[in-house]
C-alpha cells in the first residue's frame, strides 16, 4: 500500500482477545507496550486513503495480462500458484518449472519480486505457504511473487517478458 516499513494495521473480530506482543504498558489497546509511531501511523492512513483510491480493475487486467503472456511465451513450464480468480488482484505467483527462482530474481534486477514472504527472503527453501497449498518442492524452487503496483504499466510488463526471454528461453 505504500506505508512505510514498520506500521501495520490489525483487524480483529469484536469479542477476540490477544496476548500482547510485548507486556508492560497498555499502548495499542493494551496489546503492546512501547511508544506510537504517530508519524507512521498518518502515513499508514494516507496510503490506505489512496489505496482505496487504485483502480483494482484495471490492476487485476494487468496482472491477468502478464499471466496470459507468461503462459503464452512459457507454456507448461509456468505454473500459477493459487487461485486464478481468488486472489489479489496485484500480486502473480508463479513457478518456472526447472529453473531456481532465485536464480532467475539475481538476474532481474529493478523488479518487484520475491521468491517468497518478506520475512524468508534469503532463504533457497520452499516457502511454507506453498507447500502448505500442496506445491511440490520441484515446482517450489521455480517459485516468483511479482507484485504489481498503481503505476505499473504495460510497457513495464513487456520489459520483464523481454528479461525473462533473456534468462529462460522462450519456448517454441
Amino acid at each position: 500500500m505504500y506505508a512505510p516499513k514498520g506500521i501495520g494495521a490489525l483487524y480483529t473480530k469484536k469479542g477476540i482477545h490477544l496476548e500482547p506482543l510485548i507486556h508492560g504498558a497498555s499502548h495499542e489497546r493494551g496489546r503492546r507496550a512501547g511508544t506510537e509511531n504517530v508519524m507512521f501511523a498518518v502515513a499508514l492512513g494516507t496510503a490506505c486513503k489512496l489505496a482505496s483510491a487504485m483502480d483494482i480493475e484495471q490492476t487485476r487486467e494487468l496482472t491477468r495480462y502478464f499471466y496470459t503472456r507468461l503462459k503464452a511465451a512459457y507454456g507448461d513450464i509456468i505454473k500459477l500458484n493459487g487461485h486464478p480468480e481468488k486472489r489479489l488482484p496485484n500480486t502473480l505467483n508463479i513457478s518456472f518449472i526447472g529453473s531456481n527462482g532465485h536464480d532467475i530474481l539475481d538476474a532481474l534486477d529493478h523488479v518487484a519480486a520475491s521468491t517468497g514472504s518478506a520475512c524468508h527472503s534469503g532463504l533457497s527453501s520452499v516457502s511454507p505457504v506453498l507447500k502448505a497449498m500442496g506445491v511440490n518442492d520441484s515446482v517450489g524452487q521455480g517459485a516468483i511473487r511479482f507484485s504489481l503496483g498503481r503505476y505499473t504499466t504495460p510497457d513495464e510488463i513487456e520489459e520483464v517478458l523481454k528479461r525473462l526471454s533473456q534468462i529462460i528461453p522462450v519456448v517454441q
